[in-house]
């Protein structure tokens, strides 16, 4: 019987401007699964974040694939650090998906993991000779089902200001309870959390730095994140409607009632236009949910069952 508890930890090798990279990613749940659901996390971020969700999905029967973005947790860094943008992200990505070798995946992703999944889910395939009817080789979706978690085209400029202000900051902490205060204090987005689950999502944050300990990231990946200027902006939101508009795929959308990344506008326009997600939001929650919740939990399985 296949262990839903814990993950097993694997890399794949990808291309940037400078050479190889490894990525590394947790699998959950039976490796021989047709089901396939992908997570994806936030910038500053790792795939541990997903820990509880993954076991539900397990349980469920699910194989559950949660990478670590290249620059975070267990994944290189980057020679070039100009390089931490999404079209590198897309790319590992579709790297990740051919290592799985299945048709089609599910993909959740919250925050930068959305973007990531918004691009991923806009390209498409040409299936294998003779695995269709002659004639029927039309490029089909990466995404069968797409879960956007707290992001849309369009992102406020008052939540990128915020996440600037602490992205990249030298920090070090004599403790992990030490650092479960400081990143609460900058988290409060995430809504209500116990303090066991609050540590739970703390420890993978976290590497060892001399007597204690520090972020789990390359800081470098702040760098491109403070080139974004409004023209880049502009045209960024522009090209992501254009890749919204495209989707196919059956889309839900989960918003932080409170979300300062995510606006109601947008997350209402988002339900009229593309794949017309369906829209579900958390009261007492802004950017963005973790995923831990049981209400939040169960949106996201009842989608994915619903395919």
């Amino acid at each position: 019987m296949t262990d839903t508890t814990e993950p097993r930890l694997r890399h794949v090798a990808c291309l940037d401007a400078r050479g190889l990279h490894r990525m590394a990613y947790w699998e959950w749940g039976a490796a021989d699964s047709a089901r396939v659901v992908v997570c994806v996390h936030g910038l500053s971020r790792q795939g541990r974040d997903f820990d509880t969700l993954a076991r539900d999905l397990a349980a469920d029967g699910c194989r559950v694939v949660c990478p670590d973005v290249v620059g975070r947790g267990r994944s290189d860094w980057l020679a070039d650090p100009m390089g931490y943008a999404v079209p590198q992200y897309v790319a590992d990505m579709v790297v990740l998906l051919a290592r799985l070798d299945v048709p089609q995946v599910d993909w959740i992703g919250t925050s930068m993991g959305g973007l990531i999944g918004l691009g991923v889910a806009s390209l498409g395939f040409a299936p294998p000779a003779g695995a269709r009817p002659a004639g029927d080789q039309a490029p089909r979706p990466l995404v069968r089902r797409l879960v956007l978690n707290d992001v849309g085209p369009a992102i406020e400029a008052s939540a990128l200001a915020r996440i600037g202000s602490y992205l990249g900051q030298p920090a070090h902490w004599a403790s992990v309870e030490d650092a479960a205060d400081a990143l609460w204090s900058i988290s409060q987005g995430f809504g209500p959390h116990t303090r066991e689950q609050w540590l739970a999502l703390t420890r993978p944050q976290l590497v060892a730095d001399g007597a204690g300990f520090k972020p789990h990231y390359d800081p470098a990946i702040a760098l491109p994140f403070r080139a974004y200027t409004p023209e880049l902006a502009a045209a960024g939101e522009a090209m992501l409607w254009q890749s919204y508009d495209r989707l196919a795929c059956p889309t839900l959308l989960l918003r932080g009632a409170d979300s300062d990344l995510l606006s109601h506008a947008t997350a209402q326009a988002m339900t009229q236009r593309g794949p017309r997600a369906t829209l579900v939001e958390f009261a007492g929650v802004g950017h963005a949910p973790t995923l831990v919740a049981p209400d939040q939990r169960a949106a996201v399985r009842e989608f994915l069952r619903a395919g």
